[in-house]
């Protein structure tokens, strides 16, 4: 996929504009949590602006710590570079030439309510010799009884999401959560991280204007089926048992993105901004 710079200022229009909808939209929800269970002043997402280096693009660092949602980042990035020549290596068509082009955008949400599971959102588009789109959706439940597929959660989630990759290829949700069940695993602990949902890269079909509405596609998905899922759960009561519940899956996510994720190596070995790579942290968390 030879792309023209236009596609570049499109795709990363869309990320930007993607990640302006989804903090509007977790700002509403913060002003519409029942007061009953959620004290205080809602929250608003704090902007951050940063760079890489003097010349190589940057991004903006999206962070709320509100009422509802206990640490949430919506970030958005466009940079680019070259690659260290180990890291090189590794990425698709930049074996021989390591220059690259990315941008994209990355959402986490920690919920304060542990009814409430945490969710993760990404979509990107890189570019080296070769480009492609990938990206991804999991959600990640707090507690166990909900961390079972047949939760009503983990069904919608599915659902829209099957629907969406059915309406551009019907092989590709099977596909795809495949490939979410298997990168969303702890082989160390021998457990999933959440109950999945899709994960692809190097996504290029052949036909780029259907990839870059496919990747548009998830994004809103993600924007209208997550806050569904807050709403149904926010009037739940919660024990404290239950927040340690929350703070021990909280654990798993802590594990998963410091020793496998591919965003978080990726960030790190092309000088990404460590605070908005390191953001997807929860809040707190609990080992034995």
């Amino acid at each position: 996929m030879i792309l023209p710079e236009e596609c570049k200022q499109t795709t990363r229009s869309w990320f930007e504009t993607l990640a302006g909808r989804i903090i509007a939209a977790f700002e509403t929800l913060e002003d519409q949590a029942p007061g009953v269970l959620y004290a205080g002043k809602p929250g608003r997402f704090v902007r951050t602006p940063w760079s890489r280096g003097e010349s190589e693009g940057g991004g903006v660092m999206g962070m709320m710590r509100g009422r509802l949602f206990e640490k949430v980042g919506v970030h958005v990035s466009t940079v680019h570079g070259a690659f260290s020549p180990d890291f090189a290596k590794q990425v698709k068509g930049a074996e021989t030439d390591p220059r690259f082009w990315a941008s994209g955008i990355s959402v986490i949400a920690h919920m304060k309510n542990p009814h409430i599971p945490a969710v993760h959102m990404n979509t990107r588009m890189i570019v080296t010799t070769q480009g492609w789109f990938g990206g991804g959706a999991d959600l990640n439940p707090m507690l166990d009884a909900a961390r079972s597929p047949n939760h009503d959660d983990a069904v919608e989630f599915h659902a829209q999401l099957k629907e969406t990759c059915d309406s551009f290829d019907r092989d590709w949700y099977d596909k795809y959560k495949k490939w979410a069940d298997e990168y969303f695993w702890l082989p160390h602990r021998g457990e999933p991280r959440g109950v999945g949902g899709i994960f692809f890269d190097h996504h290029d079909s052949g036909d780029w204007d259907k990839d870059f509405a496919f990747t548009r596609a998830v994004g809103d998905t993600f924007l209208e089926t997550y806050p569904r899922i807050v709403t149904r759960r926010w009037d739940r009561q919660w024990s404290e048992a239950e927040r340690r519940e929350q703070a021990k899956w909280r654990s798993r996510y802590v594990e998963f993105n410091l020793l496998y994720d591919r965003g978080t190596t990726f960030g790190l070995k092309t000088g990404g901004n460590v605070e908005s790579i390191l953001s997807s942290m929860p809040p707190v968390a609990e080992w034995p």
